[in-house]
């Protein structure tokens, strides 16, 4: 287990105690989540998602399992194009959010990242957008992501990562300062959006990330910056 899996802000807690206050986060801001992230990246994580999607390469015939999908904005680009996605997330009211804001829809399963209810190599391709820093224990996470991923299979993250040093301290200015009170004005929700930048701030930097993909087991894991490494994508490969 890594050293961020058990902590939640400066305090240490248990994992089913994280679990909860997590499940409450997105509970709080599923019915204006997406239009929340619309503020707080002034759009950019829509070019983002498309980057991300059409990073992806599939088959028609391959199974996608979204992780962490929340509303399905991830998925529904996915199916739009041709794939299988299943979206799989803990909160049923972000799920629910989805539904309401889209006309087209796809499955969703009400599970936890830690524990896939997906049989072992049974899933082609798995995708993660901005979830898996939220995830109780990551490396239980990803230990999960290896197990049902098919041999060959692929890994997607699209997540939050460490700024280069130019931008790094307007960054860490912006999101301590200026992202909570917009949570507080759009959302009604200051709190859930200060433990949403914790979470930013504890995440591994892009090698630290790259080495616990590989510690889970994946081969030819990399990673590419957007944005100067605001956002990062990592990938790799099932090696089995």
């Amino acid at each position: 287990m890594s050293k961020l899996d058990n902590t939640f802000g400066q305090q240490t807690v248990s994992q089913d105690e994280r679990s909860k206050k997590i499940r409450r986060v997105f509970q709080l801001v599923a019915s204006r989540y997406d239009l929340m992230n619309d503020f707080m990246s002034f759009g950019t994580h829509r070019i983002w998602k498309h980057f991300f999607v059409n990073y992806i390469s599939f088959k028609s015939t391959d199974i996608i399992v979204d992780l962490a999908g929340g509303t399905g904005d991830i998925a529904r680009k996915l199916a739009k194009k041709g794939a299988n996605v299943i979206v799989v997330d803990p909160s049923i009211e972000m799920m629910q959010a989805g539904k309401q804001a889209n006309s087209q829809q796809v499955l969703n399963i009400a599970s936890i990242g830690e524990r896939l209810p997906f049989a072992d190599s049974s899933v082609d391709k798995l995708t993660i957008s901005f979830g898996i820093r939220n995830m109780t224990s990551m490396s239980d996470a990803l230990d999960e992501i290896h197990r049902v991923l098919k041999p060959g299979g692929e890994y997607y993250c699209l997540e939050f990562s460490r700024p280069m040093m130019p931008i790094r301290p307007f960054y860490n200015l912006y999101n301590q300062y200026i992202i909570p009170r917009l949570g507080a004005l759009v959302a009604g929700q200051p709190e859930a959006y200060q433990y949403l930048i914790e979470s930013i701030k504890r995440f591994p930097h892009q090698e630290e990330m790259k080495s616990l993909i590989e510690q889970a087991g994946f081969s030819k894991v990399i990673y590419r910056n957007l944005f100067f490494g605001i956002a990062c994508i990592h990938t790799g490969i099932n090696k089995h």
